[in-house]
C-alpha cells in the first residue's frame, strides 16, 4: 500500500486489485493558496465534509461523501458520523486497516472512537486552528485505538500557513518519528507488533 499527503486532509492511497491500480483519494478540498493538482483520476473518492470546493474529478470514479459501506475492488470502505456533521472513514485494503478522521476538529467520544474497531495505520489531523484536531486531542485519540502506524496531516504548510507545525503534536505524543518522506509503501508483514511508529509525510 502507497500512501502519500497533498496537504490539508488529502491523502492518496494507493493499492493494488489483480494486475490493477486502484487508487483512493480522501478529501481533495481546493485550498485557498499554496500549491495543489487542479484535477485527479482517482477509483474511489471519499470527502469527509461534503463535495463542496471539491478539486475536479475525471474518469468518474466512484465518491463517496455521506454514511455507508462499500466494497469496490476487493478494498472495503466504512464511513462514521462525528458530532461535526464530518464523517471519518475505515478502509481495509491488502490485510491492512487504514483510518482517516476527515476534517475532524474535537476528539469524539472514547466509545464512538472504539466504533471504528481494529486499526492499523491512524491518519489524524493535527494543526489545530478551528479547522482541525489540536496536538492534545490527537494524541489522545492515539492512546485510544492505539494503532501500529500514526500518519498527522493538516499541519502547518503552504496550503495551511495558519496550521501548527507537525513538532507540537510529536512532542505531545511523546514517540520519535521514523524518517520523513514523500510517499511510504507499508505491507502488513512489516508493520510493528508492540510499539506504535510514527511516520512523517512531506507534502507532496
Amino acid at each position: 500500500m502507497h500512501l502519500s499527503w497533498l496537504g490539508q486532509t488529502c491523502v492518496k492511497l494507493q493499492t493494488k486489485f489483480q494486475d490493477e491500480d486502484v487508487t483512493v483519494l480522501i478529501d481533495a478540498y481546493k485550498p485557498s493558496k499554496g500549491e495543489f493538482p487542479r484535477s485527479f483520476s482517482p477509483t474511489i473518492a471519499l470527502f469527509s465534509k461534503g463535495e463542496d470546493n471539491a478539486a475536479t474529478l475525471s474518469q468518474s470514479p466512484f465518491v463517496l461523501s455521506t454514511l455507508g459501506e462499500v466494497e469496490l475492488k476487493e478494498a472495503m470502505i466504512t464511513t462514521w458520523p462525528t458530532s461535526e456533521g464530518t464523517v471519518m472513514f475505515k478502509i481495509n485494503a491488502e490485510s491492512l486497516a487504514v483510518a482517516h478522521l476527515g476534517r475532524l476538529t474535537k476528539k469524539p467520544a472514547v466509545e464512538d472512537l472504539e466504533k471504528l474497531g481494529h486499526v492499523d495505520i491512524l491518519i489524524v489531523p493535527v494543526g489545530g486552528t478551528n479547522d482541525y484536531l489540536n496536538a492534545e486531542d490527537a494524541a489522545a485519540i492515539v492512546t485510544t485505538l492505539e494503532p501500529r502506524i500514526v500518519i498527522p496531516i493538516a499541519y502547518n504548510c503552504d496550503t495551511d500557513p495558519n496550521a501548527k507545525p507537525v513538532n507540537d503534536f510529536i512532542k505531545e505524543l511523546g514517540i520519535k518519528p521514523d524518517t520523513t518522506d514523500k510517499k511510504i509503501i507499508i505491507k502488513k508483514k512489516d508493520l510493528p507488533q508492540e510499539e506504535t511508529r510514527l511516520i512523517i509525510l512531506e507534502k507532496t
